[in-house]
């Protein structure tokens, strides 16, 4: 399937470093920017690029060894949590054919006796390639990093104290995502990614340069793509966010569409960093977000572990 959009989403291009200047303008800006499209496009985002090409180079030796070697860090029934999940393992909510793509997980290196040793599982590190565990540790923690200046951001968008989402991620059960999306014949049935909505509060993203990644505008119903300049991450608004804020920052769908003729024959890469917070947050409609023209959507609490299970057990990672 393609589909090619007609026009390319106006996400404005943000300088993370604007916000140590101006941090309240920033935050409006980034704020203004998810209220529109649920997305973001964030340059300068302080992920030093020697370590982003070392990811890019252990990214695809990883998914270049064989087939049956990759399979041996795959745990069936684990969710895809952590390690290795099969090429067509996953499927968008609702949707009828499954995502045509592979991917690996790596999340928080908790320490022996962590108390939320029984709700993230530890991280699965294959042989090779070499330097992988060391490359990919310190991704997460660069990841960590922006992700909470973000969430500052955001908090201060909110009204909130810009320090109010540091309790909330510590320890948080944040997911590094690395993807593959092989080669593909012309004939494939679904595309690399069908269209969904995130799970987290935030996602960073990198490597949507290559064509493919579209958003649906929530204006008009047209789908966008999204071309961030080089090297600038491409962030937007997860479910969870959406729900602590009463859908004032909407999790926008999005999908990532199978190439022109001329593309198919390439592998598409992306690393995308999920957000999460930890385990035993509690996911409530923040008061400041509930309005006589926006009601409260979701009366009920529910922590952030229970909250991810269910989401996990509709795309198809977890068995009911």
């Amino acid at each position: 399937m393609l589909d090619t959009p007609s026009a390319t989403a106006a996400v404005p291009a943000l300088s993370l470093a604007g916000q140590a200047r101006d941090p309240h303008r920033f935050a409006a800006d980034l704020g203004g920017s998810f209220r529109r499209f649920g997305f973001a496009i964030v340059a300068d985002h302080g992920i030093p690029a020697d370590l982003i090409e070392r990811a890019w180079a252990e990214t695809a030796s990883l998914f270049a060894l064989p087939d049956e070697e990759k399979r041996q860090y795959h745990v069936p029934g684990g969710g895809g949590a952590r390690g290795y999940t099969p090429f067509k393992t996953e499927i968008a909510k609702g949707a009828s054919a499954v995502d045509l793509k592979e991917f690996w997980h790596v999340g928080r290196e908790l320490p022996s006796g962590h108390r939320f040793a029984d709700s993230m599982a530890a991280n699965i590190w294959p042989a090779r390639p070499e330097g992988f565990r060391e490359t990919f540790v310190e991704l997460f923690a660069a990841f960590d990093r922006a992700g909470d200046r973000l969430l500052s951001a955001i908090a201060l968008d909110l009204g909130l104290d810009a320090h109010w989402f540091d309790a909330a991620v510590q320890d948080g059960n944040s997911v590094l995502r690395l993807l593959h999306y092989p080669p593909i014949p012309a004939d494939a049935e679904g595309v690399r990614a069908g269209a969904h909505e995130d799970i987290n509060l935030i996602t960073l993203l990198l490597g949507a340069e290559e064509a493919g990644l579209e958003l649906l505008d929530k204006n008009t119903g047209r789908w966008l793509a999204i071309k961030p300049p080089e090297g600038a991450m491409v962030v937007n608004v997860g479910d969870m966010l959406q729900r602590l804020t009463n859908h004032v920052l909407p999790s926008t769908t999005h999908r990532v569409v199978n190439p022109p003729p001329e593309r198919r024959g390439h592998s598409r890469y992306s690393m995308p960093f999920f957000l999460h917070p930890a385990p035993d947050f509690v996911i409530e409609t923040l008061p400041g977000t509930i309005t006589a023209d926006n009601p409260n959507r979701h009366e009920t609490p529910i922590t952030a572990h229970d909250y991810l299970h269910e989401r996990l057990v509709e795309i198809g990672l977890v068995k009911r």
